[in-house]
């Protein structure tokens, strides 16, 4: 996530990213980042979804769909499984 945030940043694109946790959270603080999370969606023009492998876990799916609720155009850095799910983008050097 870290290299699609500093290419696209360089592409002159403003980077609305999740927050990042290298740490055990609590349950009250996964809730309000699963929360700040949707808020920097309602935020963004586009989202990019970084899911190395095509994994997508259970909190980027609600994510997901949020977005397509809201109607943010949505790609993918790589291929994933799944209807819908197949727009794929090369928005970081490999």
């Amino acid at each position: 996530m870290r290299a699609a945030n500093r290419d696209l940043t360089f592409a002159g694109v403003i980077v609305v990213a999740p927050g990042e946790a290298d740490v055990s959270i609590t349950d009250e603080q996964k809730t309000a980042l699963d929360a700040l999370h949707l808020r920097k969606i309602d935020l963004a023009d586009r989202v990019l979804v970084v899911n190395p492998g095509g994994y997508i876990g259970e909190s980027t799916r609600r994510e997901i769909a949020y977005a397509r609720a809201a109607g943010k155009p949505i790609a993918f850095t790589d291929p994933v499984g799944g209807a819908g799910m197949t727009t794929r983008v090369r928005a970081h050097r490999e």
